[in-house]
């Protein structure tokens, strides 16, 4: 019993050495320290800018759906139905500049890297081809030569002689 524990738990530290898990959790803590800075500018300054603009503050915007929207100063219960459409506003602005940065600090600049690797193995595989084409070549150069010096005959294609890039004629005779 002790064994399947010991397993467990080897199988839980390798779980969590793994990269991908450590990446995902250093993101997450980033993730979620970079959205209070997000949330303190909006709060901070674009609410206030709009303020200057408007009447108050971008968060203080709201509607009456029903009833006269009123504070009993003495209980402080609220009369009627408000919408606080100023601070479905406000989070959906933290939601933009947020989607914003991620966009233009993280995966634009990780898509033209990816870009530049894809075009890099591209030239890389057709330089390669090309050796392997012209490495072909010298071969079968090599085996025309080695054929006409066997036959007699003179130095040609490999189609002429006979040879189709298989064994050249008469190979197990000399021996």
């Amino acid at each position: 019993m002790g064994e399947k524990k010991a397993s467990r738990l080897e199988g839980f530290k390798a779980f969590l050495t793994r990269g991908n898990v450590i990446d995902l959790a250093v993101a997450v803590v980033i993730g979620a320290a970079f959205t209070n800075i997000v949330n303190a500018v909006v709060k901070g300054v674009i609410n206030p800018l709009v303020g200057a603009f408007g009447t108050r503050d971008l968060a203080e915007y709201s509607s009456c759906l029903q009833g006269p929207c009123t504070t009993d100063p003495e209980t402080g219960q609220r009369g009627g139905i408000e919408i606080l459409w100023g601070s479905v506003l406000s989070a959906a602005l933290s939601f933009l500049i947020t989607a914003a940065v991620v966009y233009f600090l993280m995966v634009l600049p990780m898509a033209r890297y990816l870009a530049g690797r894809a075009a890099a193995q591209a030239a890389e595989e057709g330089v390669r081809e090309t050796l392997e084409v012209s490495e072909l070549e010298v071969l079968k150069e090599i085996r025309d030569v080695l054929v006409a010096q066997r036959t007699g005959g003179p130095v040609g294609s490999g189609e002429a002689s006979g040879g189709s890039g298989g064994a050249a004629p008469g190979r197990g005779e000399e021996r």
